[in-house]
């Protein structure tokens, strides 16, 4: 609990900045998450040297291996040892209910809409938009904070320097996919995921190329985020109502 707290709280505290520029100056979120990340990665890499972090007898930056009372402890043990799937995947569906639960039954919620859909109106209206901008980004890094959390006490049982590998980015296909909906993400969520799990195995026991995977997560997001697209290339399937 403490460690996925910290986890928490540090991805909170990092994604406020990235809320505080786009309210005190306008900058779009995207570019400064994106530098923010690779301060991030430096930062990881100096942490992870610190002598108290790192593991003992290694040169390169690796922590120490997390304490058997802060892993997430594994769901289906009892089937196949071997299954990696953890108690962070039910931390994630209650993640979800309770973020639909604030977007779509609470004020606070109500204001985040508004503000995403017209920063003005939202103004106009009398609502803070600074602030709601701010405690918007400082939400959603909680929850990618939790998120990598639960990666490293859930399956990686260390922090590496890369031990994200690009999952943030991924995050990008699967709320278009999602439609920026909390249900939706967790369904898209879980399709990604097995797409990259079952390839792993099929490129294993059938020797099917994981490329092939990356193609059908390509065609997926051209279809999701490229409607306009579509429909002028297949107007006939669409047609008028």
């Amino acid at each position: 609990t403490l460690m996925l707290s910290v986890g928490a709280a540090f991805g909170a505290g990092y994604a406020f900045i990235s809320g505080w520029l786009k309210a005190l100056t306008g900058a779009h979120e995207v570019i400064t998450t994106i530098m923010l990340n690779l301060i991030a990665f430096r930062l990881l890499d100096f942490f992870l040297r610190l002598p108290f972090i790192q593991k003992e007898g290694r040169n390169d930056p690796i922590s120490k291996s997390v304490l058997d009372t802060a892993e997430l402890p594994r769901l289906l043990i009892l089937i196949d040892p071997n299954l990696r799937l953890h108690a962070g995947f039910l931390l994630a569906i209650v993640a979800v209910i309770l973020v639909y639960w604030i977007i779509f039954h609470t004020t606070i919620g109500f204001e985040f809409r508004m503000v995403g859909t017209n920063m003005n109106a939202a103004k106009y209206a009398g609502v803070n938009s600074s602030l709601t901008v701010i405690l918007a980004m400082s939400a959603a890094g909680l929850c990618a904070g939790l998120a990598g959390a639960s990666q490293i006490s859930g399956v990686l049982g260390r922090a590496t320097s890369g031990f994200s590998a690009g999952i943030g980015f991924d995050a990008i296909a699967v709320a278009l996919l999602g439609r920026a909906h909390p249900i939706g993400v967790l369904f898209s969520g879980i399709l990604f995921g097995a797409l990259v799990a079952g390839g792993r195995e099929m490129q294993v026991s059938a020797g099917v190329s994981l490329d092939l995977i990356t193609v059908i997560q390509a065609l997926i997001i051209i279809f999701v985020a490229a409607p306009i697209l579509v429909k002028s290339i297949f107007p006939w399937f669409f047609g008028k109502k």
